[in-house]
C-alpha cells in the first residue's frame, strides 16, 4: 500500500495498536468526550484545553438544513454525531480507513437515533472518494495531527467542499514547545503524524481556497473553520 494511504500507522506500542485497527488511545478519546465532567477535567489536566470548545464546533453539524451532505473524516468512533440532529434530514458520510472504527460510528449513531442520516464509508483522507464539490460541511476533528501527510488532507478536503461551504475542525498543534514530548510520544507509538502549526494550517487553508479563517487555541489543540470561495 502506498505511503500516503496509510494513516500513522507505521509503528504499534503493544496494547496500544496503529490507526488502522482501532487503538485503545481512541476508545479512551471517545470516552472522555462522552464523559463531559470527567473528560473535561482529563483535558484541563492533561492539555490544559477546554473539551467544551469540541463540543461548540460540532453543533455546526446540528446547523446544516435538511438535503445537506456532511462528511466526516475521519470519524473515529462517531464522537461528533453529538451534533446530529434526529430527523435533521441531511446525508452524513461517515469516513475512516478502519472498519472498527466504522463499525464504532454506526453503533453510536443508532444509540443517539441518527442512524438513518448516516452512511459509513472505507476512505482514505489522502485520496477521497468523493467527486469534487460534492459536500456542503466538511468535518475533521482531532484528525489532521494523525494523517501522514496533512497537507494533502487540506486538499482533499477542500476539492470536495462546494463553494460557500464549511471546512472545520480541530488538531493538535505544533505551535508550542511546551507539549513536544506529548507529540514525539505520539509518533513513537504511530498514533501521530508530523502534524503542523497554526501558520501551515492557515497557509494550506488560504492555498485551497478557504477563506475568513479563524483558529482558536486552547492548549494543545487548535480549532479551525473557514469558507470555500
Amino acid at each position: 500500500m502506498p505511503t500516503h494511504l496509510v494513516r500513522a500507522a507505521v509503528s504499534k506500542v503493544p496494547g496500544l495498536g496503529g490507526w488502522s485497527d482501532d487503538p485503545l488511545w481512541a476508545s479512551f478519546y471517545d470516552w472522555t468526550v462522552e464523559h463531559p465532567r470527567a473528560g473535561g477535567a482529563i483535558w484541563r489536566v492533561g492539555i490544559q484545553s477546554d473539551l467544551r470548545l469540541l463540543y461548540r464546533a460540532a453543533a455546526e453539524i446540528g446547523r446544516q438544513p435538511a438535503g445537506a451532505r456532511i462528511l466526516d473524516i475521519p470519524c473515529g468512533g462517531g464522537v461528533a454525531l453529538r451534533g446530529l440532529k434526529p430527523d435533521q434530514g441531511v446525508e452524513y458520510v461517515a469516513a475512516d480507513i478502519a472498519q472498527a472504527m466504522l463499525d464504532r460510528t454506526m453503533e453510536a449513531a443508532q444509540e443517539r437515533g441518527v442512524a438513518d442520516q448516516v452512511e459509513p464509508r472505507m476512505a482514505d483522507v489522502g485520496d477521497l472518494p468523493f467527486a469534487d464539490a460534492s459536500f456542503d460541511l466538511v468535518v475533521t476533528f482531532t484528525g489532521l495531527h494523525c494523517f501522514p501527510d496533512p497537507a494533502r488532507a487540506v486538499i482533499e478536503m477542500a476539492r470536495v467542499l462546494r463553494p460557500g461551504g464549511v471546512l472545520t475542525g480541530s488538531a493538535l498543534l505544533n505551535d508550542s514547545v511546551r507539549y513536544a514530548p506529548l507529540r514525539k510520544a505520539g509518533r513513537i507509538a504511530g498514533l501521530l503524524g508530523p502534524g503542523c502549526t497554526s501558520d501551515d494550517l492557515e497557509g494550506w487553508l488560504a492555498g485551497q481556497g478557504i477563506a475568513d479563517v479563524v483558529i482558536e487555541k486552547s492548549g494543545a489543540i487548535g480549532y479551525f473553520r473557514g469558507v470555500k470561495r
